[in-house]
């Protein structure tokens, strides 16, 4: 605010010593008369003395890139493609955890476990089904040694057949049961031999990656259906996720170049999803591209500045904004000049501003030297002089 103060001040002061200069340069102030009958070329060009050329940096145009594209606003996200939520498909409550927030975990490391009384059901029923198998088996075996002595009716031997036959499918089936909760043959096999029940439910990563988030501690009740206990994430990949406006989406393909500003580093990608459907709340289309490659530091939930190319780029004159005038009319000028002393208003129609640059569609004919901080001055002195 105080560089702004200065610069107006700085103006008032060559405004007021301009108009006096042209006020004794055509003998006193100027009349409506005088106004009236001067050229009208010289309407359009302004003389400053050399003490005033201070006030007013010369610059000389340039052609530049310049890309038709849309901004948005946006955030880096976990790749949801490579992200596993991780929580307990039974209900109970939490015994141990065995990891932290940020650690690194391979595919079947047990994250937590859980007294679950599904789970010791489960086991229990195993339990049951094992020794009925056992016994049925025995007395299978004992039908058959009689039949063959012919010390049994056949009945008795068609029963204990039934009999084993049933109990081995309530086996496999205990057996099968405990497989939806995780365990393998090796543990299902000592709990059959082992007559034992514990109910410890073990929950394993599903895939290998980093801890974004753990929600549980040893105590907490978990049941589905409520808070995810752990999130883990491939952190070598990343989304950019940005919000478009329904008015731009409509130029936003897949395979278009997409760059962020994400905390002061620039990161590129390539669209590679555009939403079928707008956010009915927002009116806004979700646009993502896939970063493979990101700088250190760069992390899920970061804001940035999306800038998606929708087309070809253009080559253009560029003029800095500091050298384009807005008139009260909504036009745009911009003054030109050989030696920095006389300068030269030009209507000027320009593109979309880019990196501090306006591209020049029409007015400006080619290369030259133009005023660029001070180009404000000018023009009120152009329009003081008129008046």
């Amino acid at each position: 605010m105080k560089n702004t103060g200065g610069r107006l001040v700085t103006a008032a002061c060559l405004l007021t010593a301009l108009a006096l200069a042209i006020g004794f340069r055509h003998g006193g102030i100027a009349t409506a008369s005088a106004t009236a009958s001067m050229p009208a070329s010289d309407l359009q060009t302004v003389t400053i003395d050399a003490e005033q050329a201070k006030q007013v940096h010369v610059t000389t145009t340039s052609e530049r890139d310049f890309a038709p594209s849309v901004e948005a606003t946006g955030r880096v996200d976990f790749d949801q493609d490579r992200l596993a939520q991780v929580t307990s498909p039974y209900a109970g409550r939490v015994r141990d955890v065995f990891v932290r927030a940020g650690a690194s975990v391979t595919r079947g490391q047990p994250l937590f476990s859980v007294d679950s009384p599904d789970l010791a059901q489960a086991e229990g029923s195993l339990v049951g089904t094992t020794g009925a198998r056992e016994q049925a088996r025995v007395a299978l075996k004992r039908a058959k040694d009689m039949a063959a002595v012919q010390a049994n009716a056949p009945r008795d031997l068609e029963q204990a057949t039934a009999d084993e036959q049933t109990a081995e499918g309530n086996y496999q089936a205990a057996r099968r049961a405990l497989h939806l909760f995780g365990k393998n043959d090796a543990e299902i096999d000592r709990i059959a031999s082992q007559r034992t029940v514990d109910g410890v439910l073990r929950i394993d990563s599903p895939i290998a990656g980093v801890v974004s988030q753990r929600n549980i501690a040893p105590g907490d009740l978990v049941q589905p259906g409520t808070g995810v206990p752990f999130s883990i994430a491939v952190h070598d990949s990343l989304w950019l996720v940005a919000d478009v406006a329904e008015t731009d989406a409509m130029q936003v393909r897949v395979g278009q170049p997409l760059h962020a500003n994400v905390a002061g580093k620039a990161l590129d990608a390539t669209v590679s999803y555009v939403a079928d459907s707008s956010d009915a709340n927002t009116h806004r289309v979700t646009v993502r591209g896939v970063l493979d490659a990101h700088p250190e530091g760069v992390r899920a939930q970061m804001l940035a500045d999306v800038s998606i190319r929708t087309a070809t780029p253009e080559r253009h004159i560029a003029v800095p904004e500091d050298a384009v005038v807005r008139e009260s009319d909504g036009g745009m000028v911009v003054f030109t000049t050989d030696d920095g002393l006389t300068f030269t208003r030009r209507p000027v129609h320009l593109g979309e501003p880019r990196d501090g640059y306006y591209p020049v569609l029409s007015g400006l004919p080619g290369h030259g030297r133009i005023a660029a901080e001070g180009a404000l001055f000018l023009s009120n002195a152009l329009t003081l002089r008129a008046r």
